[in-house]
């Protein structure tokens, strides 16, 4: 990744990558190994702290290769243990991750949901979860969601995304929260962005994350989150042995053309023909997110739709009440009509939960990051002003390859 005439960012290399620059540089193989640790397991934010690597050669490479670090801008630390970082990357703009915890060490306090996105962990492990963005801000422009008031300033790079599990690690080692060096168990791609739109180096940030030389994360315990991209999810089915989650939302075109630009280009029919056709190896089962809309989409009618929709593939559907936004004319239902949404799809076989969202009192639950205060800000961004990489789109200005319904 570059920007501008800049040099590339060594963070985002892999392995592979490092050991062919390392052999041009003379170095013996297993520096390349070495470097990677610093990188990936331990972390390392600069050149100098990695001591065990000859000064010289941290020089040559520094002369190659930049090392983008994210730096904290702020931290909120919500009641229910939730945090919320906003991190500033090297060009100045502005992403957020959160941090949740799950359980403790005694095993309980696990919720359901936990229990059943978290195949093969132990029972009594405490889990704790990093939501990370893709993008700085989102082309999608889902009508409920504040990252998709931000239109896309660009994508995120693969150390970018990184690098965002990395510094969470380290701030949970120094507030105690974890054993280092990887607190981390298991991370969902549902922060700002939609992951699927910038693929390549989220799929580049996947192998990265999943390196056994890196953090070292089991696929089980990575989720990546999609409004609906077709053709990308066939490619992660593909590519990659992750668990998918899809932002579904509506049981119609019509109900989920207004709510999400998305379906306009890729519609019901042929986003459940992925789902059907996603591989199912080794234990995988797609999670479909429903944001309840108050008089939206939380009817009876609805329920049974949902039921009759996702059939026959295995799946579970996670029920999120929607999350208050800034500007954004929506609502919540009531929890009993909640319940009874929710008890609808369990009399027709359908495993259905109730998401607790963690952290609303901090505006990190789901729907609400956006980066308050930086470029692509809908409260700051001024029409016209361009950002490194992608350039900014208009919220629901959806790229050229997501336009129109028609082909996949």
């Amino acid at each position: 990744m570059r920007f501008g005439p800049g040099r590339p960012d060594l963070r985002g290399c892999s392995l592979s990558c490092l050991a062919e620059e390392l052999a041009r540089l003379g170095e013996r193989p297993y520096r390349a190994r070495q470097l990677f640790r610093w990188l990936h397991q331990k972390g390392a934010a600069s050149w100098d702290e990695m001591t065990d690597l000859p000064q010289e050669l941290r020089a040559r490479l520094g002369e190659r290769f930049d090392l983008y670090t994210l730096t904290i801008q702020e931290e909120h630390c919500s009641s229910d243990g939730t945090i919320k970082w906003k991190w500033r990357t090297v060009d100045g703009l502005f992403v957020e991750s959160v941090y949740m915890p799950h359980g403790d060490s005694g095993g309980s306090g696990l919720e359901e949901d936990d229990v059943q996105d978290d195949e093969g962990a132990p029972r009594n492990r405490r889990r704790r979860t990093l939501c990370v963005s893709s993008q700085v801000g989102c082309a999608i422009g889902c009508t409920f969601c504040m990252t998709g008031t931000m239109g896309l300033a660009r994508n995120l790079g693969p150390g970018e995304i990184a690098d965002q599990v990395h510094r969470a690690n380290r701030r949970l080692v120094g507030l105690g929260l974890g054993p280092a060096p990887r607190p981390l168990t298991n991370l969902v791609f549902m922060g700002m962005g939609e992951p699927l739109h910038n693929f390549e180096n989220v799929k580049s940030a996947l192998d990265l994350l999943l390196c056994q030389d890196g953090p070292n994360f089991s696929h089980r315990h990575v989720t990546v989150s999609t409004s609906g991209l077709v053709p990308q999810i066939r490619r992660l089915g593909e590519e990659t042995q992750v668990k998918l989650a899809v932002s579904l939302n509506a049981t119609t075109d019509s109900q989920r053309d207004r709510i999400m630009p998305v379906n306009r280009r890729y519609p019901l029919a042929e986003l459940l023909q992925a789902c059907r056709a996603f591989p199912m190896k080794q234990g995988r089962r797609i999670t479909f997110e429903y944001v309840l809309l108050r008089g939206v989409n939380d009817a009876d009618a609805d329920a049974e739709r949902l039921a009759k929709l996702i059939a026959g593939i295995p799946a579970k559907v996670n029920l999120i009440p929607y999350n208050d936004g800034p500007g954004l004319s929506f609502a919540a239902p009531e929890p009993a009509r909640v319940e009874a949404f929710r008890d609808r799809l369990v009399r027709r076989n359908v495993t259905a939960v109730v998401r607790k969202d963690r952290g609303q009192d901090i505006a990190a639950a789901c729907g609400q990051l956006a980066a308050e205060g930086g470029p692509g800000d809908p409260r700051r961004r001024k029409a016209g002003v361009e950002h490194p990489g992608n350039g900014p789109l208009a919220p629901g200005a959806l790229p050229l390859s997501l336009e129109g319904r028609g082909q996949g």
